[in-house]
């Protein structure tokens, strides 16, 4: 059974951050607040935790798992990032938008595409998060909490613990937090590609859908 902590979204408690960053450490599957929706994350390397994800959400690895970055130094350890690509992920970070880049070998192969070999990397700009990195020194594998036949993001910390609490191991419960996912741009390649219009404004961007 799922542990819920009712966790401050602004002030986030010291004591509940240590509890999650624990949890993930021994192979644990969480579900976070962020600043588009609520995600399911787990360690990086952890294949039995990823698989567990996989299986919640029933996607296959083709499915690109999102690596929640603190700032935009440590998405250049992960991805391979040029300049023009850096100038773009200056302007949007932190903020609702994932970026699908070609992961470096600082990853594990099995979190990439399988024949891209891309990742998705985004910097949330949200306080429970980026606490909980800094807690844990470094990235959270994750994905948009949507179950499979739901038309939306789960929002609510309620309903999260009553349908996942067999499936996951803690529940940050920051309160109502949004239910649109973020804005995917594929920066691959030349030209900046929108793969998913969500919370983060394209408009800011220079972008249109």
């Amino acid at each position: 059974m799922a542990l819920c902590l009712p966790i401050h979204p602004d002030t986030p408690q010291p004591r509940y951050l240590a509890q999650a960053a624990a949890i993930v450490r021994e192979g644990g599957v969480i579900v976070i607040p962020t600043d588009s929706c609520y995600a399911l994350g787990c360690q990086v390397g952890d294949k039995a935790a990823m698989d567990r994800i996989r299986m919640i959400r029933q996607v296959d690895d083709r499915h690109h798992m999102t690596l929640m970055c603190r700032d935009l130094s440590e998405i250049a350890l992960y991805a391979r990032v040029d300049n023009a690509q850096y100038r773009f992920l200056k302007a949007a970070t932190p903020g609702s938008y994932t970026f699908i880049l070609e992961g470096t070998k600082e990853l594990p192969r099995r979190v990439l595409h399988p024949k891209r070999k891309t990742i998705g990397l985004r910097v949330p700009d949200h306080k429970v998060v980026q606490a909980l990195l800094a807690e844990l020194d470094g990235p959270l594998l994750t994905t948009t909490l949507q179950l499979p036949g739901d038309e939306a993001p789960l929002t609510e910390g309620w309903e999260i613990k009553d349908r996942l609490e067999d499936q996951v191991d803690l529940i940050l419960d920051g309160g109502h937090c949004g239910d649109e996912p973020t804005t995917v741009i594929n920066l691959t390649d030349t030209v900046p590609e929108v793969v998913r219009v969500g919370r983060g404004k394209l408009a800011a961007l220079g972008l249109e859908a």
